[in-house]
């Protein structure tokens, strides 16, 4: 749980809950039932190579949604698990969804999947500009070398932001140290009339990409997000919060804390989507305890705040978690049902010795 700090105070906590508080406080919210399934589950390698199973199959089945968004999520959260997803990637670089062909070729790239550069270089004429640069990005991230030259083209000269920010992140992602210059002239031209939400957006995943290729002293940008002062900059919060927990930010832990906890002048939280964004965040930065907040919105009538709150426990890591994912293997949401089985893969596949020398181990390995 994210500790509860006042309104006002935004300094340093007096104390972290321990991992045995935290474990205990999970033991203590969880039902009977719970409680008695986490036992097996402890108790027995099997059960939880099972239960990473059906989590593995709900992917498998979502990658087959007549959904395009059940697509694109199936294949993002697959990427952990490379054999399974280079099986259905050649279909899904092929989709009718300009979506779906981007984010696979962006998880092929990820995951570094051979044998797929002829799709990838026939995608670098496809007819959306998203497509091709993800197809660029997964050329030269799985050794088949692309001109990256088109990225630099989306960063400086497109007046869409979104496929801005798409080329930014992709050369973040890339690595490579020379296009910190081109990003930084990107973030100093931006588009004539740009919507100021979206230019806030923008920024952010501009500053991202230079944190990626070494420019420390950018993350101030994406730091300062974390203070919203009016409501439409909440926005451009949520991504900043998303973004420090990619970058690992422990600087930023106790501003997380703060944002889960703080009021307005109402007396009101900030939105459950800030909230849980923050707690998902503060667990990838190795603080545990912000559980309580995804316990407030597990049952929640909106199945993008149980989503979120699946994710919330698979940054845990702890075993501890996985009853209450098992039972969100069966929520009416497709979503909500990718969310958690990533998750479950997540925890179980971090407690991966008990997994040694088994088919569950090797296959992590494209």
């Amino acid at each position: 749980m994210l500790l509860a700090v006042p309104a006002a105070a935004c300094g340093p906590r007096e104390r972290s809950v321990t991992y045995a508080e935290s474990r205990a406080a999970v033991f203590a919210a969880a039902s009977l039932e719970e409680a008695e399934r986490l036992g097996e589950l402890a108790a027995s390698p099997e059960s939880l190579a099972a239960l990473r199973e059906r989590a593995i199959q709900i992917l498998l089945d979502a990658a087959d949604s007549p959904v395009a968004e059940g697509r694109a999520h199936a294949v993002e959260a697959l990427v952990p698990v490379p054999k399974r997803l280079n099986r259905l990637a050649g279909r899904l670089l092929a989709d009718e969804n300009l979506g779906v062909r981007s984010i696979t070729a962006f998880a092929v790239g990820k995951a570094r999947l051979a044998g797929h550069e002829p799709t990838l270089r026939a995608m670098l004429t496809d007819p959306s500009p998203h497509a091709r640069a993800s197809a660029i990005y997964a050329l030269n991230r799985v050794g088949s070398p692309a001109n990256p030259t088109p990225l630099a083209g989306l960063l400086l000269l497109q007046n869409d932001l979104r496929l801005r920010s798409h080329a930014a992140f992709l050369l973040g992602e890339l690595g490579e140290g020379s296009a910190r210059s081109l990003l930084r002239e990107a973030r100093a031209t931006p588009p004539e009339r740009a919507a100021a939400d979206q230019l806030r957006l923008y920024y952010i995943q501009i500053a991202e990409a230079l944190v990626k290729l070494g420019d420390e002293r950018a993350i101030e940008g994406i730091r300062a997000a974390l203070y919203p002062g009016r409501p439409e900059e909440l926005e451009a919060t949520a991504l900043a919060v998303q973004v420090i927990g990619e970058l690992g930010d422990r600087g930023s832990l106790d501003a997380l804390i703060y944002l889960s906890a703080a009021q307005d002048q109402s007396g009101n939280l900030q939105p459950a989507e800030v909230r849980l964004a923050a707690a998902s965040a503060a667990c990838r930065l190795g603080e545990t305890s912000g559980t309580f907040i995804a316990d407030e919105y597990y049952r929640s009538s909106n199945p993008a705040l149980r989503s979120q709150a699946a994710d919330v426990y698979g940054w845990t890591f702890e075993l501890e978690h996985l009853p209450r994912l098992e039972g969100m293997l069966d929520d009416r949401s497709v979503r909500v049902q990718i969310s958690a089985a990533e998750s479950v893969l997540r925890i179980v596949d971090d407690n991966a010795p008990i997994f040694a020398g088994s088919a569950a181990a090797s296959e992590r390995n494209p």
